[in-house]
């Protein structure tokens, strides 16, 4: 009770300072100003200098926006060290129109699940900068473990700092880690994320003519390559919607999972409009593939001329189960697209970028500690989830850190509309958040075994 008097005391701060960076567009996209990056940088660097973090710093690496990385080292030799990260950049906010309020503006709104804030990034991920900055002051700046804090400043777009970590192990040296760009399945229901699918990209192209030719003229025997793209990426799935391409890993996900009615919702499913799959929707989401058609070449209807398609592209996206090499996987889908002959006509399939999936071992100190934690903030048993989304720089750090257990978990929740119009975070949820964290770093300090050493 005395932690969470704590916590509640420091909650009208932390709101402050959270309205504060979420009024700077600190859109790390190109185009974008490069002004309002570097000021919410200064402005998360000076806020952990204030929290008692001894050690501040700038690292700056080629063609990416500055991180702040910061360290208090253990009150004692026998403590461990936690690496906390998050990143206080966000997505472009899209079109003002769709907004309720301008997206730049934090805007207080009431939900049925309490009340909250809205603006961009105010949930992915600046909420849970403020929740790592929110422990670090229950504790005085003196928390019971080491901490080494990363906030990263180019997350949305992606940077070479994704790879970084494994070059410099010793900055990020850690015994657990708590990676906090995620939240809740649900508000209200405390949420571990055990399981990141990997990703792929893959282009194919179909050419069959020169040039258009009148469809009257040569319709029938000209062969249309939009015809035989579209007959190549039917075969991509069965007639249940499932993945049809040999090669790819599914499991059947043993988690918690959404309802339908809460999936359906969150998806926008128009009414009556089945979902695609057999399986749970764990399965389907989390531990099985997914392959979507993000792109397609070819003339719009709005402009249709009558004429054989001389030429049609389609990007594909591949998502995998966490565990599944990204170079096979890839591999797999390319090898079925290159084994099509629609009408006996070849495509042209060219692999894009990969990024690794990654899955946690739950069965450490850190988890059980983590575990208490979320309960003793919500009242209520952790879920374990899975996402088809992915964090590449989970992997560097899990290289650069290779036995330190790896927590995802926040203040977001799945209805915070991230990267979306009108994103907002729940006021429970990051008070709740912060607890977590407090209380995470109380029972990990107290459970932890020096023998096996920081990692």
């Amino acid at each position: 009770m005395e932690l969470e008097a704590t916590v509640d005391a420091l909650m009208d701060g932390l709101r402050a300072d959270l309205e504060r960076l979420a009024a700077i567009p600190s859109v790390a996209f190109p185009g974008f100003p490069p002004e309002p990056v570097t000021e919410a940088h200064d402005l998360v660097a000076a806020l952990l200098r204030e929290a008692g973090v001894p050690h501040v710093e700038r690292l700056d690496l080629p063609d990416t926006a500055p991180a702040v990385y910061g360290e208090i080292p253990p009150p004692h030799p026998d403590a461990p060290t936690v690496l906390l990260y998050g990143h206080y950049d966000v997505q472009p906010p899209g079109d003002p129109a769709l907004w309720l309020s301008p997206p730049f503006e934090p805007t207080p709104v009431d939900t049925p699940d309490g009340p909250g804030l809205r603006a961009r990034g105010i949930a992915d991920d600046k909420s849970n900068v403020i929740a790592h900055l929110g422990m670090l002051r229950a504790f005085g700046g003196r928390p019971p473990v080491g901490i080494k804090i990363v906030i990263e400043g180019q997350e949305e777009y992606g940077s070479s700092f994704d790879t970084y970590p494994p070059t410099d192990p010793d900055r990020f040296a850690c015994d657990a880690m708590v990676i906090a760009d995620l939240g809740n399945l649900r508000p209200g229901t405390p949420t571990l994320t055990t399981g990141l699918r990997g990703a792929a990209e893959v282009t194919v192209e179909v050419r069959t003519l020169a040039e258009a030719r009148h469809s009257g003229e040569f319709g029938g025997a000209a062969p249309d390559a939009l015809l035989v793209l579209l007959r190549a990426l039917a075969t991509l799935h069965d007639e249940h919607g499932d993945v049809a391409v040999a090669g790819l890993r599914r499991e059947e996900w043993t988690g918690t999972t959404y309802s339908e009615d809460e999936f359906r919702s969150l998806a926008s499913v128009l009414d009556g409009t089945p979902l695609v799959g057999t399986g749970s929707l764990g399965s389907r989401l989390w531990s099985g593939p997914a392959v979507t058609v993000i792109g397609l070449d070819a003339p719009t209807v709005d402009h249709a001329a009558s004429a054989v398609v001389p030429t049609a592209r389609a990007k594909l996206n591949l998502r995998f189960h966490p565990l599944q090499d990204p170079v096979e996987a890839r591999r797999a889908l390319v090898d079925h697209l290159e084994a099509q002959r629609p009408f006996g006509i070849p495509l042209t399939v060219t692999p894009g970028d990969t990024g690794p999936g990654f899955e946690a071992d739950t069965g450490g100190p850190a988890y059980r500690a983590a575990l208490l934690a979320l309960k003793e903030a919500w009242g209520t048993e952790a879920a374990y989830v899975a996402t088809g989304g992915s964090i590449p720089l989970v992997n560097g750090l899990a290289k650069a850190a290779p036995r330190a257990e790896v927590l995802l978990f926040g203040a977001q929740d799945s209805l915070c509309n991230l990267h979306a119009p009108n994103e907002r975070v729940l006021l429970s949820e990051v008070r709740n958040t912060v607890l977590a964290l407090c209380a995470f770093v109380r029972s990990y300090a107290e459970d932890f075994s020096p023998r096996g050493g920081a990692a």
